[in-house]
């Protein structure tokens, strides 16, 4: 058994140090240990095997028989978790927005219902494009009056209005109708992919083909038997009011929570891991990255303003686990397999995902680790919003 001297010392809150020394009777018998073993093996010229001296040992073999017994004493530092002697948690003051969906709102869902349902049709007389129509136009693209072949386009369907043209081009096609030319010039970003168009001035001859206009059905108890099975519009508008009703309740919880974790951590500074902090900072950054790529965006990391936000954010999310953490256990929280398989119920309505493959997918040990913390996390915010004070907004 190893005899050993250890003092441990707590540097902060969450950071401890220890001070270990081996003892001298120790390291000496490791010492002769080592000595013996060379000794019988090292070949040191004027002695036969197992016959050189100490003192020649020491002075061929010292160093390396140090560094196999090393280290005599060392120190290390350990990052650990705070000791939280209590969490407060009661009263809590927060407010809840109103839930109230406006006229408006059911209005603006009817419309983009119509606009699902529509069709586009050849205009029955010749008038010049407007917002709203559909276009195909024939572009050819040129640098410096240099053509650049690949970069045009023939019969390009594009709807004006909606945000998907270069503004450029969009202002030089409104108005005009089929067989209409225009131009355009669009300065060129420095990182656009196309090696003859990057930071260049581009030009755009644009030819003006078929004009389409929208045609939206009729709001009426026909066009609601057409979307769903509902029996007239009053059906169809209430079943849109109760959807946008569920939203706005599922947006106002979402606030009410974030007011009160954050209320929560206010209320319980206690200090937090950096490492921890750290990881959970990559995560939130991955996660921030994965998202802008998905939506076409060449990224490959954060400017140091949003850097520092998530720097903030980070440590507030891994202060509140702690203390969410120590408020289940004094609550007596347990997860067990009833309140995953609700979760995964609950999961499964909210994605639209067939619940079976969401068990088979949620076996993995990971995930499942997730899907508990998701759970104990609500339960937690459940008992603080009950001891909370609630301003109804």
């Amino acid at each position: 058994m190893v005899e050993m001297q250890v003092n441990v010392q707590r540097l902060s809150p969450v950071l401890v140090e220890f001070d270990v020394e081996v003892g001298v009777a120790q390291v000496t018998s490791e010492l002769e240990k080592a000595y013996s073993q060379v000794a019988r093996t090292a070949k040191v010229r004027g002695f036969r095997p197992g016959k050189a001296p100490r003192k020649v040992l020491s002075h061929l073999y010292g160093a390396r028989i140090a560094a196999d017994v090393a280290p005599f004493s060392y120190k290390a530092r350990v990052e650990v978790l705070p000791e939280i002697a209590g969490v407060s948690y009661e009263g809590l003051e927060a407010k809840r927005a109103k839930v109230d969906v406006a006229e408006e709102a059911i209005e603006k869902e009817l419309e983009t219902l119509r606009k699902a349902h529509s069709t586009l049709e050849a205009l029955k007389s010749p008038r010049p494009s407007q917002n709203g129509d559909t276009v195909s136009i024939d572009f050819v693209v040129s640098v410096e009056d240099e053509t650049i072949a690949d970069a045009g386009a023939t019969d390009f369907q594009v709807e004006l209005g909606a945000g998907t043209l270069l503004p450029q081009i969009e202002e030089a096609v409104l108005g005009k109708s089929t067989g209409d030319t225009a131009s355009a010039e669009v300065p060129m970003p420095a990182q656009h992919p196309h090696p003859k168009l990057k930071g260049k001035t581009a030009k755009f001859a644009i030819t003006l083909g078929e004009v389409k206009e929208r045609v939206l059905p009729n709001l009426d108890d026909e066009f609601a038997k057409d979307v769903g099975e509902f029996e007239n519009l009053d059906g169809l508008k209430g079943d849109i009011k109760k959807k946008l009703e569920a939203q706005a309740k599922e947006q106002s919880d979402n606030q009410l929570a974030e007011q009160l974790v954050l209320e929560l951590v206010k209320a319980n500074p206690v200090p937090v891991p950096p490492s921890l902090v750290e990881r959970q900072m990559r995560i939130t950054e991955q996660e921030i990255l994965n998202r802008a790529r998905s939506q076409g965006q060449r990224v490959t990391g954060l400017g140091e303003e949003l850097r520092g936000k998530l720097v903030e954010d980070s440590e507030i999310k891994v202060r509140a686990g702690l203390l969410m953490a120590e408020i289940a256990k004094k609550e007596g929280i347990q997860i067990g397999n009833e309140e995953i398989e609700s979760g995964l119920k609950e999961l499964a309505e909210q994605t639209g995902q067939n619940l079976a493959k969401l068990r088979v997918q949620y076996k993995d040990q990971q995930k499942r680790e997730m899907l508990i913390g998701m759970i104990l996390e609500n339960k937690v915010l459940d008992i603080i919003e009950a001891k909370a004070k609630i301003e109804e907004g």
